[in-house]
């Protein structure tokens, strides 16, 4: 399986999604996930989102970006069900692009 490519986004690239890129970075670590994690902001993915196999995203993304690429990642940050959060990412990169 080819390295996935991820980008993890939050309005301005800067607070959230760094919390976030560390705890995906662990969670695929943990999964033996072979991916190239990325952070970003929501205007990097307006022309590149086809560059990425998913989008791990804490803020509202445009509806021009493909909806099955993106995952929620709020509850990430909240705590209250992440678990459902990191299901739906281990899915998305196993699953997807095959």
């Amino acid at each position: 399986m080819a390295k996935k490519r991820v980008i993890v986004i939050c309005g301005t690239g800067v607070a959230t999604s760094t919390l976030v890129v560390h705890k995906v970075k662990e969670f695929l670590r943990e999964k033996g996930i072979d991916a190239n994690v990325q952070q970003g902001k929501v205007s990097d993915i307006l022309t590149r989102s086809g560059e990425f196999d998913l989008i791990i995203s804490t803020t509202a993304v445009p509806p021009s970006v493909d909806r099955d690429k993106v995952v929620n990642a709020v509850p990430i940050l909240t705590g209250a069900g992440k678990e459902r959060v990191f299901e739906e990412i281990e899915a998305k990169l196993k699953n997807g692009g095959e």
